[in-house]
């Protein structure tokens, strides 16, 4: 189904929203990362090879990347990495010390950051699940 084309203005505001938080003062590579864990651990087949694709072409190296289902046992990933992709999976899940998770945020990036990284969080979220119920696997 062409979800997309059937509900332009809707669907379009989520694809916009995207496009801002792009954007915004928070690395793009970072937001590409959190992006990939989150559709890793939705299942959206789309989404995990759209964002793999992406960080390929921003220069992480595919090693990396085949080691993200494991950050948490591995030294490849750095701290701000770590930060931002545990807080990816507690977004996500809905799991943790959101509290404590937060606090580490803080010691690596701005209000806004987080706001912008929570947003881009929650919104992939939604884009997989769209992906995965009405679109294209």
């Amino acid at each position: 189904m062409d979800y997309i084309k059937i509900s332009k203005e809707a669907v379009g505001y989520l694809y916009k929203s995207h496009a801002t938080l792009r954007q915004s003062e928070i690395d793009v590579k970072l937001i590409a990362l959190a992006e990939l864990r989150v559709s890793q651990i939705n299942g959206c087949a789309y989404c995990c090879s759209f964002h793999a694709n992406e960080l390929r072409e921003f220069g992480y190296d595919q090693r990396l990347l085949d080691k993200l289902p494991g950050w948490k046992l591995s030294s490849s990933f750095d701290a701000r990495q770590k930060s931002v992709l545990q807080w990816a999976e507690a977004i996500t899940q809905l799991h943790g010390d959101l509290t404590g998770y937060q606090r580490d945020l803080e010691s690596h990036f701005s209000t806004k950051e987080i706001v912008d990284l929570t947003t881009s969080i929650s919104l992939m979220n939604a884009l997989n699940r769209l992906r995965i119920s009405l679109g294209d696997h």
